[in-house]
């Protein structure tokens, strides 16, 4: 795809890996519907991919609502004229161990609310912007992309019961769409981020960032830009679809 005025949503485009992949597609002239939360956060976004010559939006959406995420993606629609890619990014993180044990005695379970939550942004929403985006594409005629963003974690991370089964379903929803849309035109990648240098990780402690860092084989972080080129790619890449690239340092759990 040549991204030169193409439409493209990217969600949990506030800050982070979202924004960067926002600028990075603005660096390649496409029109950006950024959707996220934070409002401040998103008018920077906005901001700063207008700064690169190219359309912006803001549209503040719970990508875990159904009729939210429904009425957005029929405004961007209306908005621009197209759709012709989306990017699942928006995510959430609520850890905590299955069951915690303290000298013998289950002292602590994780919730059915931290359960819900993350499943709820991280695998509902996906759900909920891709098929609202696919149907959008078939009715504009004109094929696209969805790339979905999974983890690392999608192979099973300790702690992250609810965050792992999220991500495993994020990748293989792209399989499965991957199959059923390219009749239309619609192709549709995935991307498994390792331990990223975002906002939430700077504000560890070094203590615990040097831990994270020791098994990684390239010994350090990714950087937003990394993530943001490997969507870019499968963006451009037209023979690319129903598969996952893994961005992470080299590093396997």
């Amino acid at each position: 795809m040549d991204l030169h005025g193409k439409t493209v949503v990217v969600t949990g485009a506030g800050r982070g890996i979202g924004r960067a992949i926002a600028l990075d597609l603005a660096g390649e002239g496409a029109k950006l519907a950024l959707f996220d939360l934070n409002q401040t956060d998103l008018d920077q976004s906005v901001e700063l991919c207008a700064a690169k010559g190219v359309q912006a939006r803001s549209y503040r959406v719970n990508v875990a609502d159904e009729a939210e995420v429904t009425t957005a993606m029929g405004q961007v629609a209306a908005d621009f004229g197209r759709l012709d890619g989306l990017v699942n990014n928006a995510g959430i993180v609520r850890d905590g161990l299955l069951v915690k044990v303290k000298d013998g005695v289950v002292a602590g379970r994780m919730s059915l609310e931290q359960w819900n939550a993350v499943l709820g942004v991280n695998l509902t929403g996906v759900f909920l912007c891709g098929r609202e985006a696919a149907a959008q594409m078939i009715q504009c005629g004109h094929g696209g992309v969805i790339v979905n963003i999974s983890s690392i974690s999608r192979a099973g991370n300790a702690g992250q019961t609810n965050y792992s089964a999220a991500k495993a379903g994020v990748e293989s929803m792209g399989v499965v769409w991957a199959k059923e849309l390219a009749r239309y035109g619609i192709r549709v990648g995935s991307i498994a981020p390792g331990f990223t240098h975002t906002e939430i990780l700077a504000a560890m402690r070094p203590e615990v960032l040097d831990k994270m860092i020791a098994p990684v084989p390239l010994k350090r972080l990714g950087q937003p830009e990394e993530i943001a080129h490997a969507v870019r790619f499968i963006f451009q890449n037209d023979f690319f679809t129903g598969r996952c690239i893994d961005v992470d340092g080299g590093l396997r759990l």
